[in-house]
C-alpha cells in the first residue's frame, strides 16, 4: 500500500505518522506565561537531536481555531521552558494537564502536582517528574503549518536513586518512562527491554 501524503491521504498525515513512528517519547512541558502562571502541556513529536551542543526539538501545535497553543505563546514572551519526563507513576497527571483550559489557567493544580524553581530558567520543572530537562529556545522553525521548537539543554535535572556516580550514566533500568502509541489513546510503557551487542 502506497499512502501519498502530498495528495489522497494529506488530510490522515498526523493519524498515519502517529501510528507508524512509535513508541515517542513525551515531552511534558513547563513555561511561564506574562502573568507568571505555569502552564504545564504534554508533547509527543518531541526527541533529542543532538548532543554537541545538546539540542531538543518538540512541536507545539495550534489551537482548532489557529492560535498558537500556551506553550508556544509562552516561548515567544520569555524563551525559557523545561522537558519533564514522564514516566508510569505521573501517566495520570500528564494525561490531565493535556486538557484545553483558557489561557493564563495553570493545568497544574488540576493534577495535583507540584514545582520545584529550576537552576538555570525561570519556568519551574514539575517535583514529581523522574527527570527534567531546563532549555532556552536556540530558534523556533515554522514549516507550512508546523512550529518545531529548538531547545539548547542547560542542565539536566535526576532523581538520585536514577544516576550512578561511578559510571556517570542514568540507570535505565530503573527509568519507568511511558512513550506515545498511536493517537488518540495508546502509550506503551519500557519496561520491556532487549539488549543486542553493535559490531565493532
Amino acid at each position: 500500500m502506497e499512502l501519498d501524503l502530498e495528495g489522497q491521504h494529506a488530510d490522515r498525515a498526523y493519524a498515519l505518522l502517529a501510528a507508524l513512528v512509535t513508541p515517542r517519547p513525551i515531552a511534558w512541558v513547563t513555561t511561564l506565561g506574562p502573568d507568571g502562571v505555569v502552564n504545564a502541556a504534554p508533547f509527543s513529536f518531541f526527541n533529542v537531536l543532538g548532543a554537541n551542543p545538546p539540542i531538543l526539538g518538540f512541536c507545539p501545535g495550534d489551537r482548532d481555531d489557529g492560535t498558537p497553543k500556551d506553550t508556544a505563546r509562552n516561548l515567544r514572551l520569555n524563551h525559557e521552558f523545561v522537558v519533564n519526563l514522564v514516566d508510569e507513576q505521573v501517566a495520570a497527571a500528564m494525561n490531565a494537564t493535556a486538557a484545553a483550559l483558557p489561557y493564563g489557567v495553570s493545568e497544574l493544580a488540576a493534577a495535583g502536582l507540584t514545582t520545584v524553581p529550576s537552576s538555570t530558567v525561570k519556568p519551574p520543572r514539575i517535583a514529581e517528574a523522574p527527570a527534567s530537562l531546563e532549555c532556552t529556545e536556540w530558534g523556533t522553525l515554522l514549516i507550512g503549518g508546523n512550529r518545531l521548537v529548538i531547545g539548547l539543554v542547560k542542565r539536566i535535572q535526576v532523581r538520585d536513586e536514577l544516576f550512578d556516580s561511578q559510571t556517570q550514566r542514568i540507570r535505565s533500568e530503573r527509568l519507568q518512562l511511558i512513550g506515545r502509541m498511536a493517537s488518540p489513546h495508546w502509550y506503551c510503557r519500557t519496561t520491556n527491554r532487549f539488549e543486542l551487542i553493535r559490531p565493532a
